[in-house]
């Protein structure tokens, strides 16, 4: 009997086997060139660990070798599809939604419908909300901003009062991290809330949870990932405590409404009531209301605190370039004021910015979409239905044939390049191409560029305005931290601030 078990087991373990490897040979991924290990079965978990290690060296070695065309990398769960060159990114931008999809693509990479559920990603109206009421009344809120800054900033730099020559060392990641989510939430859900520190602490881990959740899932079986997301997301958590703040905001507004009518005397013009006045008419619960401002503040969180560190990074460790900074600065607000229509006016503040978003970025690939059916690109290349495919831009970003001295920062290159005939318009920040994708491109380009980058400026303009800073030591600029395809400033860097001894 114990004979026949062992005889009836491996004879399903061989066809187990043999189905696993006809699979596999027929898979028509396995015709794209593999880069970063082994692609055979088994094997290919090494390069998927292999990847997450040294993302940089594999992408790098992906675009010299098969650039203008395509290539993969191994994760954990599928096969990554990467594509390089003008025409080959040109392609992948171009193609419509219910082929290569950009909201699907997000959700994969980010498995949000696993901690935030489908109804945001079927119905992302928060998204069209930053697009459209965001953008418009940029010009409205930005004083706001800048007003939160200007508060919030000496509270986490350089706080205590006294000899103005003393320097304060502080974990930049941290610092960014709390001065944007508070200058953001102005924004998001206005005063007081903004200042609520339990609630800005609460947005601040989401935005590290929903990281944590991303990775925690994409290691899982996709079977096991509802499970896994009901019983240990984070991210779920702190949307649910979050409602302890939320809730009683929403139902303020909605009380004032119902009384007073849609355009209240005092009406709130910020993203909460936007979202709320979207989420009425399809009775959305203060739940679902949530998960779009906590969204939103994920987005916001995440890119904007690492840009900023990034750049706060450079100039700390090359303080030379401190004094243009506040030359322009002062000469611009002592004519424009603190207003849009000064930071349109800081070419080299832009320009600095620019600069550490390409050497940096925030991710290393770019222009992300899920195949939502099977797809031939420009080059022949088959893409099968249910595939992730992404733009390399770190290597694009250091492409010697695109940027002189791409490996060098050099704060002031995109000023320079805007200072040229007919560039002007060129090579601001928010402004993105197909040499330049740290927001994306195209269509799907961040909707919340223009905003990320007036709160970016303003708040770069204001430190060199008011401090003088620098590495510890004079040490050099402390290397990234790199995981798969995220990449951020070393969560435990440091800079020493000082309180300029003469401010404007």
């Amino acid at each position: 009997m114990d004979d026949q078990r062992t005889t009836v087991l491996c004879a399903l373990l061989a066809v187990f086997v043999v189905a696993y490897i006809v699979r596999w040979r027929s898979d028509p991924l396995r015709k794209i060139p593999t880069v970063g290990g082994p692609s055979a079965p088994i094997l290919s978990y090494w390069s998927a660990f292999r990847f997450l290690r040294e993302p940089k060296a594999i992408l790098s070695e992906g675009y010299a070798q098969h650039h203008g065309s395509a290539f993969k990398v191994a994760l954990f769960d599928q096969w990554f599809v990467v594509v390089s060159g003008h025409r080959m990114v040109d392609d992948l931008r171009k193609r419509p939604d219910d082929e290569l999809s950009f909201i699907e693509g997000s959700e994969e990479t980010l498995q949000t419908r696993f901690t935030l559920g489908r109804d945001t990603i079927d119905d992302p109206y928060h998204i069209d909300l930053i697009r459209d009421k965001l953008m418009r009344s940029l010009a409205a809120v930005l004083p706001d901003v800048i007003d939160e800054l200007g508060l919030a900033v000496p509270e986490y730099i350089c706080p205590k009062e006294g000899d103005k020559s003393e320097w304060d060392k502080v974990k930049i990641l941290d610092v960014t991290q709390k001065i944007i989510a508070r200058a953001s939430n102005r924004v998001f859900v206005g005063l007081p809330a903004c200042r609520n520190e339990e609630f800005l602490t609460l947005a601040i881990q989401f935005t590290l949870d929903v990281v944590k959740d991303m990775y925690l899932l994409g290691l899982a079986p996709v079977v096991m990932r509802p499970f896994l997301a009901e019983c240990f997301s984070a991210a779920r958590k702190n949307l649910r405590r979050s409602l302890v703040h939320l809730k009683p905001l929403v139902d303020e507004r909605k009380a004032k409404m119902e009384a007073y009518g849609d355009d209240y005397p005092g009406k709130p013009n910020d993203m909460l009531q936007w979202v709320l006045e979207e989420a009425l008419p399809r009775r959305h619960t203060e739940y679902q209301m949530a998960k779009r401002i906590m969204g939103v503040n994920f987005a916001a969180i995440h890119t904007s605190s690492n840009s900023i560190s990034h750049a706060l990074l450079h100039l700390a460790a090359e303080p030379q370039y401190i004094q243009p900074l506040r030359d322009e600065v002062e000469a611009i607000v002592a004519t424009e004021g603190w207003t849009k229509a000064a930071m349109g006016k800081m070419w080299k503040i832009d320009s600095f910015l620019k600069e550490s978003q390409r050497v940096n970025g925030v991710a290393l690939t770019a222009v992300t979409r899920k195949a939502l059916k099977d797809t031939t690109l420009l080059d022949g290349t088959f893409i099968p239905k249910g595939t992730l495919i992404a733009a390399a831009s770190y290597p694009t970003h250091y492409d010697e044939g695109i940027y002189e001295n791409a490996s060098t920062f050099d704060p002031f290159r995109f000023a320079r390049m805007r200072a040229a005939e007919g560039e002007g318009t060129k090579h601001h920040l928010v402004h993105t191409s197909l040499e330049y994708m740290s927001f994306g491109h195209g269509k799907h380009a961040c909707p919340g560029r223009f905003f990320a980058a007036n709160e970016l400026k303003a708040m770069l303009a204001y430190i060199v305005l008011n401090y003088d800073l620098k590495l510890p030591g004079d040490g050099p600029r402390p290397d990234n931290f790199c995981f798969g395809m995220n990449l951020i400033p070393d969560p435990k860097a440091e800079i020493l601030f000082r309180r300029r001894q003469t401010t404007t």
